[in-house]
């Protein structure tokens, strides 16, 4: 029998370790490969210049503004009633117009009085009678003919009848229901020949020169806001209508739930313009003038922690700077710093900026979802948001 060879027993197992030494070379050179192009990939990202940011810009300002406060409320007539009636009947006649102006005791509605008549000539001729009588029976007691306390009753029966003639009266004059005050009409709520109960409406009644505005404002401003003081009030129904009046009156008790308190201003209403029941923003100066520093209210970012606004700074390029298109760049470059400010009141599209902004720097108004601290803005002001203190919405 043969002997076997050490050599033919190692040949396999070198053969499989070559193998095995040859892939890790192949794969460690994949792998090697991929992460060489993934960092140069990554470098040339990271130092990629990036594009420029459009923006809108404007510069903080600084203006000279009042205190001022605002508050809603609503119109209310000095004097406004739903017209009604204290003794029942049927309607006779209608003596006025809807809608139409009407001055204080002009007659609105008759009601049919022909059985308060009848009593009242029963109760006159009752009531004449009573005095001839208690007249007779005076002179009787001046002869002594009679006894005093007679004459007393004949005189008090006498007294009797002629009130009765006068409560006729005045129940008769009831059913004449007036004006009880200068103002305008509405609409007509009953018709000829209705049977109407002392308290049903009949027409409504208001009038509207003055007319008070009651709003509501915070305790905090107790002692801010006195009476004759001037506020300013406009309704949406009227754009671009502004009406002034004085503060009328202020009510002392705060409101324990919404701890405001009411107050109340009168306004000259001499065309009827303001109605009662609508609503009502006001405005009203608090304290003396004051500079202020301002910028539009869309320059800024409103966050729970902070408000923050992009301020433009200016610096001079390095040599050799490209767009990322390759070409050179010239001029100033532009860039955006992010700084937190303290804000302050509010005037249309205008808000106040208690520190953290200088008047004459610069801050991004419009694209500021795009920024980021450190990069390159552009400056495009063709289309601007609105800084007005006052704005003005066109109707169209």
């Amino acid at each position: 029998m043969a002997p076997q060879h050490p050599t033919r027993q190692a040949r396999p197992l070198l053969r499989w370790a070559l193998m095995l030494i040859g892939v890790l070379i192949v794969f460690g050179g994949i792998f090697l490969i991929k992460a060489i192009f993934a960092k140069q990939t990554n470098n040339f990202f990271d130092n990629m210049p990036q594009p420029a940011v459009t923006v809108s810009a404007d510069a903080a300002k600084t203006q000279r503004w009042s205190g001022a406060g605002d508050a809603v409320g609503t119109l209310v007539a000095v004097n406004g009633i739903e017209v009604t009636t204290e003794a029942g009947g049927v309607v006779r006649s209608i003596e006025f117009e809807a809608g139409q102006p009407v001055r204080a005791g002009a007659v609105l509605v008759r009601l049919n009085t022909a059985n308060e008549e009848a009593t009242l000539k029963a109760l006159e001729t009752s009531a004449r009678l009573a005095d001839t009588q208690a007249q007779r029976w005076q002179q009787l007691g001046k002869d002594k003919l009679v006894s005093l306390d007679e004459v007393q009753q004949r005189t008090a029966a006498a007294a009797a009848a002629r009130a009765q003639v006068e409560a006729q009266r005045a129940l008769i004059a009831q059913k004449t229901i007036r004006a009880p005050f200068s103002g305008v009409l509405g609409i007509r709520k009953i018709n000829l020949g209705q049977f109407i109960a002392p308290g049903d409406a009949i027409v409504s009644l208001q009038q509207l020169d003055p007319i008070y505005l009651d709003f509501t404002l915070p305790e905090q401003m107790i002692g801010k806001l006195g009476d004759g003081d001037l506020v300013r009030a406009t309704v949406d129904a009227l754009p671009g209508q502004t009406f002034e009046g004085k503060v009328h009156a202020l009510d002392p008790l705060v409101d324990a739930s919404t701890r405001n308190f009411k107050a109340q201003a009168i306004l000259r209403n001499p065309d009827g313009k303001l109605r009662p029941g609508s609503f009502a923003k006001v405005g009203f100066d608090v304290g003396g003038e004051r500079d202020v520093v301002v910028i539009p209210q869309t320059a800024v970012s409103f966050n729970p922690y902070g408000n923050a606004v992009f301020v433009i700074e200016k610096s001079a390029r390095k040599a050799g700077e490209t767009d990322a298109q390759g070409k050179p760049l010239t001029g100033d470059k532009l860039t955006v710093a992010q700084r937190f400010i303290k804000t302050g009141d509010t005037r249309g599209d205008m808000i106040v900026v208690s520190s953290g902004l200088k008047a004459g720097e610069q801050v991004a108004t419009s694209g500021l979802l795009k920024l980021r601290n450190g990069a390159e803005v552009t400056i495009n002001n063709t289309i601007t948001p609105t800084a007005d203190t006052a704005p003005a919405v066109e109707n169209r």
